[in-house]
């Protein structure tokens, strides 16, 4: 396997490409009229998820050109290297290894990185995770006042919140009596209106930090664990006693980390500490002990079957041949937009109120993953690079964006996403809400491929000067990916589907896709300002004028 990127755009099948797009007029009306077998033809099956393609604005040639792309930049050996633990991720010199998080127990052969092995390594944690989630769900884990736990307050940013937050409201059906909240922003509004309301007896904080110095998360940590002391001591719950508040820590909090010496430090029983490892990027770290606050809420059998069906979809991408490859062919077409038809954005649209966070979730797996002009061997990018990740649920999205994704000027692809079976079977009368929710998922995309044109607009009586503007060129591209239910095996599989598209495409720029240096530097800088912030006269004037002058209008007006 090479240690330089191959350049996609000096590939065969990149120079065919683009003389496809050049001679391509696109007709998604002409094409389905022609071609009665084109939807069965290009509607694909993994896991339990139903995914259709054949909406989008490829022939069979330029989806088998695609194919050949991706052959040709050794997308294959790429991925054997991943699963096999290489340091695919070259910039920190580490292994990529977040797919061993949701390997079944036995499996084989077993997997061993750096000397380490890693099925034990992860069993053995998941297994931790698992007994104390149970603990905390059965009430044998209580507070200090000997209370069991009636919330569970996840402290995190990042991966550490936008994962676990996303998968629980995905999966609330599933929850049981305990709560979840999360805080995540540093702004005090975050933490505070967050924990305002809730009885310190019966709160456990999970404080989700690899390193515990992550900047946010330890402020509000501190602001969190001065509000246990506060609220206890106030509620002749705890003596104000050094004593009376290390045992309240030590009962009502426990920390994802690996940093044992910092965790016992804030007063955390380093037992009490759940870890993972550093080939877990945090945008990929749900699966792991970053879930426990999910694995407490649905439990620990609904969070194995979560961690399975991240499997079945690793299976499928990792033996499916490329034709037949859902993530494959995601991300190729998606190659394709932006590399050939010039778009810039990519909706996610899930007809499912409870994958309302799942494009916010996109947007971090996506954007942080591929939002790169270097190439993993440092040389810069030879193509545009990347995807603005973002959408909303149906039907809300349709009173809102969709006018620019149907008439707009920007081509914007977009992903449907829908489940036979709700989690609350409503009716209207005698109208099955679902299936009047599912005929405007189906709708829509019929609308965006076929659109509507002016004989047919003039034929609804119409009159002719408002003809033009009600005219729908349609061929605005979508994948419609249906499953039976959003069950927690099913989350895994949509996860799952995703991180190996955006793994497929930075293949083919060459890119790194598992570093996040962009992520840095502001976070320094804002270390380096704080002092300014606060006041230092020295640190404000070796601000620059702009800086400077905000810091001055924050100073003058902050009562």
């Amino acid at each position: 396997m090479s240690t330089t990127p191959i350049d996609a755009t000096t590939t065969a099948a990149w120079h065919e490409l683009s003389q496809h797009r050049d001679a391509l007029r696109p007709d998604l009306r002409e094409w389905f009229a022609s071609d009665p077998d084109r939807a069965q033809r290009l509607t694909r099956t993994a896991g339990d998820l139903h995914v259709d393609l054949s909406k989008n604005v490829v022939t069979d040639e330029i989806l088998g050109l695609l194919v050949q792309l991706a052959e040709q930049v050794d997308l294959g050996g790429r991925t054997e290297a991943m699963f096999r633990g290489d340091h695919i991720n070259v910039t920190e010199d580490r292994a990529v290894l977040h797919t061993a998080l949701r390997r079944p127990e036995g499996a084989e052969p077993r997997l061993t990185v750096d000397g380490q092995d890693v099925d034990a390594d992860v069993q053995a944690e998941l297994a931790k995770v698992c007994a104390f989630a149970e603990q905390v769900r059965s009430g044998a884990w209580t507070g200090v006042t000997g209370a069991p736990v009636k919330t569970v307050v996840n402290i995190g940013i990042g991966g550490s919140d936008l994962g676990p937050v996303m998968a629980y409201e995905a999966l609330k059906p599933y929850a049981g009596d305990i709560e979840l909240r999360f805080v995540s922003n540093i702004d005090p509004t975050d933490v505070a209106e967050t924990i305002a309301d809730l009885d310190p007896t019966t709160t456990l904080f999970i404080v989700a930090s690899k390193t515990f110095g992550t900047l946010e998360t330890l402020t509000n940590a501190r602001l969190a664990r001065e509000w246990l002391w506060e609220t206890l001591a106030a509620a002749d719950a705890i003596e104000n006693t050094d004593a009376s508040r290390t045992a309240a820590v030590a009962k009502h909090f426990v920390a994802v980390s690996t940093a044992l010496d910092k965790v016992e430090a804030f007063g955390i029983d380093p037992t009490n500490a759940f870890g993972f490892w550093d080939w877990v990027g945090g945008r990929y770290s749900v699966p792991s002990a970053i879930g426990t606050s999910l694995a407490i809420a649905i439990g620990p059998e609904r969070f194995r079957e979560f961690l399975a069906g991240f499997h079945t979809m690793d299976e499928h991408f990792r033996t499916t041949p490329f034709h037949q490859n859902v993530p494959v062919l995601m991300g190729m077409l998606n190659v394709w937009y932006v590399n050939f038809m010039d778009a810039h954005t990519h909706a996610v649209l899930p007809y499912a109120q409870h994958l309302h966070r799942f494009p916010a979730y996109l947007q971090q797996l996506t954007m942080e993953s591929n939002g790169k002009s270097v190439r993993w061997d440092g040389s810069p990018v030879t193509t545009a690079t990347g995807e603005v990740f973002w959408g909303e649920p149906g039907t809300n999205g349709q009173h809102a964006f969709y006018q620019l994704i149907h008439q707009g000027t920007r081509l914007i692809p977009a992903d449907f996403i829908a489940v036979a079976t709700p989690a609350h079977p409503l009716r209207d009368g005698e109208a099955d809400v679902h299936e009047l929710f599912l005929a405007n998922f189906f709708a829509q995309t019929k609308a965006l491929a076929f659109g509507k044109t002016a004989d047919e607009v003039r034929a609804e009586g119409t009159a002719e000067e408002v003809v033009s503007a009600r005219v729908f060129e349609g061929n605005r591209p979508t994948t419609s990916i249906m499953a039976p239910a959003l069950t927690p095996s099913v989350l895994g599989q949509l996860i799952a589907l995703y991180e190996h598209i955006t793994f497929v495409e930075g293949i083919v720029w060459g890119l790194d896709s598992f570093d996040q240096w962009g992520v840095e530097l502001g976070k320094k800088l804002a270390t380096e300002i704080a002092p300014a912030v606060g006041g230092d006269t020295a640190a404000i004037e070796a601000q620059d004028p702009s800086t400077r002058g905000l810091i001055e209008y924050y100073r003058a007006n902050r009562k």
